[in-house]
């Protein structure tokens, strides 16, 4: 699950454009400030896997020190 957290994070566009162009991030060019779909989706993704991976963390922390 980590390894899937930090894949999605590499995925995400920085400053000067990043990985997510690849699959359409960039496209256009005319939406300056904007975020394309491919962009919101993969926002939502890492944000739904990181709720999990917290989660799933702050389980096995309570489950091991029982």
């Amino acid at each position: 699950m980590s390894l899937s957290l930090i894949s999605l994070i590499l995925l995400h566009a920085g400053k000067g454009g990043g990985m997510s162009d690849m699959f359409g991030g960039g496209m256009g060019g005319g939406n300056v400030g904007g975020s394309t779909v491919v962009e919101k989706n993969l926002d939502r993704l890492t944000v739904i896997l990181a709720m999990l991976f917290t989660i799933s963390t702050f389980g096995l922390t309570w489950v091991l020190a029982s």
